[in-house]
């Protein structure tokens, strides 16, 4: 699986977290779930795949492909 990359986050004044990929908007993370990821990121995991995995974009976009292969069915 290839490595995230491309994420940014910025953390707002009112607590709030949006998080980026190239340039466009991946999520919003607001009170506890905002906090909880800033934790993570503070914690030393790696940023990008952090990001990747709140946001839900660590799939590679097989999936549907792979749905509809006969022995998927």
């Amino acid at each position: 699986m290839g490595r995230a990359e491309g994420f940014t986050y910025r953390e707002l004044g009112d607590g709030t977290v949006r998080i980026t990929h190239r340039e466009r908007p991946a999520g919003t993370l607001r009170g506890e779930r905002a906090a909880a990821f800033l934790a993570e990121i503070a914690g030393g995991a790696d940023p990008q795949l952090v990001m990747a995995r709140w946001t839900g974009n660590y799939r590679r976009g097989n999936e549907r492909t792979a749905k509809q292969h006969p022995r998927n069915r």
